[in-house]
């Protein structure tokens, strides 16, 4: 009888740059085209997956035709709208990258702070690098609603994440295959990898940018009192999380950077 093969990853590529969309057929050329520019001289094999969140407008045409015209383009359309971190996780589980990036599709993030970003992961050997939007092109009350939802999650969770609410960032692969499915997940995610053990993280100054088509999906009631309210969801879920500590072994482990989860004593 044969035994069963292990799984494989895939993962033939340097960098997959995911971005969720939903009615956002004013920014889809422009942006794809900015994201061709600004890898086109990195020394990085790359893909860029746009996630068509049930899209009610011609987004998704477009992004087939996009798609059609490059190689290094590709989508992935889902039934409905299921939000922004589903979306993401869609993206996330088609991807071919050792590293993956994400980005916003309103053209707000610009990309080239991408090339940045992943020479900041690579030489300083951590697990994602978070943006922090500069001098942030939005309204005062996205700016008060983030200002506010920002601190409590941080004086909440016991952490010190400059800008949760920035889309753009790069991290490792490997740290997301295990996240739950969490609506709430992209407003989270350093905290989700970091209760898998991958806590190394740094920082980096971001452009921001006004929107380059269409209107803001946000607005108080679906940004600052959800947020707050996801927030006791992962506080609860960070008590729940147990990182055994392993008091003696006789195998060998083979480590992965940047994570610690299983500690030895002595």
């Amino acid at each position: 009888m044969n035994s069963p093969k292990l799984p494989i990853h895939q993962w033939d590529l340097d960098l997959s740059i995911v971005v969720p969309a939903r009615n956002e057929e004013g920014n889809v050329y422009r942006l794809s085209r900015e994201i061709e520019q600004a890898m086109e001289s990195s020394p990085w094999s790359w893909e860029c997956i746009w996630v068509d969140d049930g899209s009610t407008d011609a987004t998704g045409k477009i992004v087939k035709q996009v798609c059609a015209d490059d190689r290094r383009i590709g989508y992935v359309t889902l039934s409905r709208n299921y939000g922004q971190s589903i979306a993401l996780l869609a993206g996330f589980y088609f991807a071919r990258g050792d590293l993956l990036a994400t980005l916003d599709a309103d053209g707000q993030n610009d990309p080239r702070d991408l090339p940045v970003m992943v020479r900041e992961l690579v030489e300083k050997d951590v697990c994602m690098v978070n943006g922090v939007r500069s001098r942030r092109q939005d309204t005062l009350v996205k700016k008060v609603s983030s200002r506010i939802a920002n601190s409590f999650r941080n004086r909440l969770l016991g952490e010190h994440v400059t800008d949760i609410g920035c889309g753009i960032r790069v991290f490792q692969h490997e740290c997301i295959e295990h996240l739950p499915h969490l609506r709430c997940m992209h407003r989270f995610l350093p905290t989700l990898v970091g209760l898998y053990g991958y806590s190394a993280m740094t920082e980096v100054p971001v452009n921001h940018r006004r929107r380059l088509s269409g209107k803001t999906k946000y607005s108080i009631n679906n940004r600052l009192w959800v947020g707050l309210i996801d927030c006791l969801t992962i506080w609860w879920l960070r008590r729940r999380v147990v990182h055994p500590e392993v008091r003696e072994r006789s195998i060998r482990r083979i480590s992965r950077k940047g994570r610690k989860v299983w500690t030895q004593s002595g």
